[in-house]
């Protein structure tokens, strides 16, 4: 199954990475962001399968991102996975808390960041 990804991040060379790895490895279709507010709108329109966010953005903090999508219909039940620089237990179990999927620290080795999402989104394809 081809899946749908969305990527947001404001380091270009992030986004450039987990676009090339997630679709060297899977084969999934790719969108990449650096604007955690038209992310947003983009995840409205778009309805990807998951979401790669980054905690730290200059407009809107990951969290504020995953509230705000949670407030809407459309992006309610999309998984969101937060990508983050920071290896801190109390972080990443307040952004679980938050209704993250899971969460994923930087630096990441590319060639594995797409089995670390489907095993955080118990997909078996």
């Amino acid at each position: 199954m081809t899946r749908q990804i969305l990527v947001v991040d404001d380091d270009d060379s992030i986004l450039t990475i987990v676009k090339l790895s997630l679709e060297f490895c899977e084969g999934w279709v790719v969108s990449t962001i650096d604007s955690a507010t038209e992310a947003i709108a983009l995840a409205e329109s778009e309805c990807p399968d998951a979401i790669v966010l980054d905690v730290m953005m200059p407009e809107l903090n990951g969290a504020e991102v995953l509230q705000a999508l949670r407030s809407k219909p459309a992006t309610q039940d999309i998984p969101i996975i937060f990508l983050t620089a920071k290896a801190d237990r109390k972080q990443h179990q307040s952004l679980k808390d938050l209704g993250a999927a899971g969460v994923l620290v930087k630096p990441f080795e590319p060639d594995m960041i797409a089995d670390q999402i489907k095993t955080l989104l118990h997909w078996s394809d």
